[in-house]
């Protein structure tokens, strides 16, 4: 099984202590084109999954020309499912993008809920965040149904500290 993952872009992300050096919207640019380079590459390789684990971008700063930029890209690749799990820098929240964008038709928004999709020979859990905190208490909810398929699930977190 092939899949591109990525997490933490932060797209729009203000780079405060670059812009004392003027570098900030240079940051911003090299994101994008860093951005176009995965999905390029995915677009070369005929990838079938693309996974966004959490803080694709940053709700108090992102830009509608962000979103549609990040978009666009994704229609240039429509053979890709592409599966996002918002994190707690771009929670699924009343004005979240994630709620109010019409992304393209190969994009999955998953939300606080924990879902399972099922596809070919895998089954995709997703689990997001639905605000800029949260304690996930998921493991109690995850049922492997079919465990003679792949089974990944798709969560922004850490693993805790004792």
């Amino acid at each position: 099984m092939k899949f591109v993952h990525i997490a933490d872009v932060h797209f729009d992300a203000p780079f405060t202590t670059l812009e004392t050096k003027g570098l900030s919207e240079t940051r911003r640019l090299e994101q994008r084109n860093a951005f176009k380079k995965v999905i390029d590459y995915i677009k070369t390789n005929g990838i079938p999954y693309l996974f966004i684990c959490g803080d694709l971008y940053e709700q108090e700063y992102i830009r509608e020309s962000t979103i549609r930029y990040i978009n666009g890209l994704f229609e240039t690749i429509p053979n890709t499912k592409i599966f996002i799990v918002p994190g707690n820098h771009d929670p699924y929240i009343k004005n979240s993008y994630y709620k109010t964008f019409e992304f393209a038709e190969n994009v999955k928004i998953f939300t606080g809920n924990l879902e399972k999709i099922e596809d070919e020979n895998v089954n995709i859990y997703g689990y997001g965040f639905e605000d800029f905190y949260m304690q996930s208490g998921m493991e109690d909810k995850i049922q492997i149904d079919d465990k003679s398929k792949i089974n990944i699930l798709l969560t922004h977190c850490d693993l805790g500290r004792s």
